[in-house]
C-alpha cells in the first residue's frame, strides 16, 4: 500500500464518486480505480459499496480511511518540520476566509505578502464559518480567517482585529436622517437587508439588535451577498449592515450613507484558526504579522463603548 493509494481512497469518500476524485487527484478515473482496486486486493476487503450512489465506503472502508487519514497527515507533518526547522516561508499554505471579510481584508495584505515571499504558494478559498471549522478538521487547510464565536475551544486562536459593524442607510430610509442608529431603530426600517441562514454576520447582527422574529418578517430579505445590499441601498431600498473595513473602501458618496451604531456598538473580533498541533508557526506569525500591519491602529484592540457580538 503506497501513500498516493491513501489519497485516492481519500478523495473518493469526500466526493462519493470515482470521476469526480480522480479530477481532483489530477489522474485518470481508470487509473485511480486500478490503484484502489488493488489496494482493496492488498488488504483482502471492499472500501467501497459501488452500488450505492453517491458511492460510500463500507465499515471496514470507514475504518481504514479514517486511518489514511492519519497517515496521510502524518507523512505531511514530516515536510512541516524540517520547513520550520529552516524558518522557511516555502511551500503550500492553504487558507480559508469567511466571504465576509474576503473582499474587505485580503487586497490590504495580500499582494505584499506574495511579493515579499514569492516562494510561497498561498491558496485562498472563501468559506462559512462551519465549512472552515470541517475542512481544519479534514486537513483540507492550514488556518482561517473567521470572526470568533463560541464553540471554538478545540482550535488554536490568534486575535487579528477588531471590527465594528455599520450601517448602510438608503437615502429614502427614515434612517437616513439620524447621526447613530440605536438598535431599537432597525425594526422601524422599510427594508431590512440580511446575510442567509448560516452566516455568523447575520447571526450575530439578529442577535445583538434582539430581532428574534427576522426569519419571518417581511422586513428581512436574504440574497447572501452583502455587495448586492449595498447596491439596493444605493439605489434607494432599506438598509444594511457592512464591517467597518467595507467602509474604509467607500467613495466620498457612498459614506453618506454609513451610519454608526450608538453605543454599544456592536463589534467582532477577527481570529486566526488552525489545529492545535500546527507546525509552521514561523508562518503563521508572519501572516498575523502582516495582516495586523495592514489594519488601522485603533482596530488592533477593543475600545471603550464597543461590545463584542
Amino acid at each position: 500500500m503506497t501513500l498516493q493509494q491513501f489519497e485516492y481512497i481519500l478523495a473518493v469518500a469526500r466526493y462519493g464518486h470515482f470521476g469526480r476524485a480522480a479530477d481532483a487527484c489530477n489522474v485518470t478515473q481508470p487509473t485511480l480505480s486500478a490503484m484502489i482496486g488493488k489496494l482493496e486486493e492488498e488488504v483482502g476487503a471492499k472500501l467501497f459499496d459501488r452500488n450505492r450512489q453517491p458511492i460510500r465506503p463500507t465499515p471496514v472502508g470507514e475504518k481504514v480511511i479514517l486511518r489514511a487519514r492519519e497517515v496521510l497527515e502524518q507523512a505531511e507533518s514530516i515536510k512541516d518540520i524540517i520547513l520550520e526547522e529552516q524558518k522557511s516561508m516555502q511551500g503550500t499554505f492553504r487558507l480559508g476566509i469567511l466571504p465576509t471579510i474576503a473582499p474587505y481584508l485580503l487586497p490590504r495584505f495580500f499582494p505584499q505578502l506574495m511579493k515579499k515571499y514569492p516562494a510561497l504558494d498561498i491558496r485562498v478559498k472563501e468559506m462559512k464559518t462551519h465549512e472552515i471549522k470541517a475542512a481544519l478538521l479534514q486537513g483540507d487547510i492550514d488556518a482561517g480567517i473567521l470572526a470568533a464565536i463560541d464553540g471554538l475551544e478545540e482550535y488554536a486562536q490568534t486575535s487579528l482585529f477588531y471590527e465594528r459593524y455599520v450601517g448602510y442607510v438608503s437615502r429614502e430610509d427614515p434612517l437616513y436622517a439620524r447621526e447613530s442608529i440605536r438598535t431599537a431603530d432597525v425594526a422601524s426600517s422599510g427594508q431590512l437587508w440580511l446575510l442567509d441562514e448560516g452566516h455568523c454576520f447575520r447571526d450575530q447582527m439578529v442577535r445583538f439588535c434582539q430581532m428574534k422574529a427576522s426569519q419571518s418578517s417581511q422586513l428581512a430579505y436574504g440574497l447572501g451577498s452583502m455587495e448586492t445590499f449595498m447596491r439596493m441601498v444605493e439605489s434607494g431600498m432599506g438598509i444594511t449592515f457592512i464591517p467597518e473595513l467595507a467602509s474604509l473602501q467607500l467613495n466620498d458618496s457612498q459614506k453618506e450613507l454609513v451610519r454608526p451604531f450608538a453605543i454599544p456598538v456592536p463589534t467582532r473580533e477577527l481570529i486566526l484558526l488552525t489545529n492545535r498541533n500546527f507546525i509552521r508557526q514561523t508562518l503563521l506569525n508572519v501572516l498575523v504579522s502582516e495582516i495586523q500591519a495592514c489594519i488601522p491602529k485603533n482596530m488592533l484592540k477593543l475600545n471603550a463603548g464597543q461590545a463584542l457580538v
